[in-house]
């Protein structure tokens, strides 16, 4: 397949690969991609795909700890996370993306898929840890089973990084929706919702670097507005037009939650 580039060499051969993980990059963040990707190394056995622009140079040893490389279509990340999926061998029953910027913890896709082949579970996710640009700790988010209910209705506790699906489900409802430019890890939860359960995991399965180069946090604002007409399109008819009532006040809630994460970052 034109783009891809298998069978790099340091890396273990995964054609049977049960686990998959996309990495989406600019190429524009190497000590983060290498740690990164470290990450993902220690947290299982797992087929590692890197989504980068076409004509980016990785450097050696980091390509070295990847499967394969896809070449960015250029549509936006939700596009970029689309290819590296669509690009995975059949073996992979489960995937998930990781940000060139964030970590997995030792271990960690061995629970999530633990998790997973339990009953009717498409999602496993668990607790995250927040870290700062040198990797030290800020906070943790424990989030819990009264996370799924409550994305519905308020925030996003649900968190991306650590996250593991079903890779056959994840097809079947047409993958990420590429028109979303912040929030289509909501979108995907609240389809994937439909489908079966997802399931918590009580262990701490990531770590998102919160920093204003990350697409979340740089574009907050535009992320919380988009979040918010998802939410509402998931609503029952009957409900949605009260959504005004609580709404509002739900996304300045969740600014400020941010605002003050900002200020305590700039204090530690």
């Amino acid at each position: 397949m034109r783009g891809i580039r298998r069978g790099v060499r340091g890396v273990a051969p995964a054609e049977f690969a049960l686990i998959a993980v996309v990495v989406p990059t600019l190429g524009t963040r190497s000590d983060f991609l290498a740690e990164c990707l470290l990450s993902i190394r220690a947290a299982g056995d797992c087929y590692v795909v890197l989504v980068r622009p076409d004509g980016c140079i990785i450097e050696t040893a980091t390509a070295a700890m990847v499967n394969a490389q896809v070449v960015d279509p250029g549509r936006g990340l939700a596009a970029a996370i689309n290819a590296g999926i669509a690009s995975l061998p059949a073996s992979v029953r489960y995937a998930t993306w990781l940000g060139d910027d964030d970590r997995l913890t030792v271990g960690s896709l061995g629970l999530a898929q633990a998790t997973l082949e339990r009953g009717n579970t498409v999602l496993a996710f668990g607790g995250c840890r927040y870290i700062d640009v040198a990797g030290k700790q800020l906070w943790r988010v424990g989030s819990g089973r009264w996370a799924v209910p409550l994305m519905r209705f308020g925030p996003q506790l649900v968190p991306q990084p650590g996250s593991l699906f079903d890779r056959q489900i994840f097809d079947e409802i047409g993958g990420l929706d590429e028109s979303l430019k912040w929030a289509f890890d909501l979108d995907l939860f609240l389809r994937l919702a439909k489908r079966g359960r997802l399931g918590y995991v009580d262990a701490t399965l990531a770590e998102f670097r919160w920093h204003d180069g990350s697409l979340s946090v740089g574009g907050r604002s535009g992320s919380v507005s988009e979040a918010s007409a998802i939410r509402r399109r998931f609503l029952p008819a009957a409900l949605r037009p009260f959504s005004i009532l609580w709404e509002p006040l739900l996304r300045r809630v969740i600014l400020l939650a941010g605002d003050w994460m900002n200020r305590r970052l700039r204090r530690s």
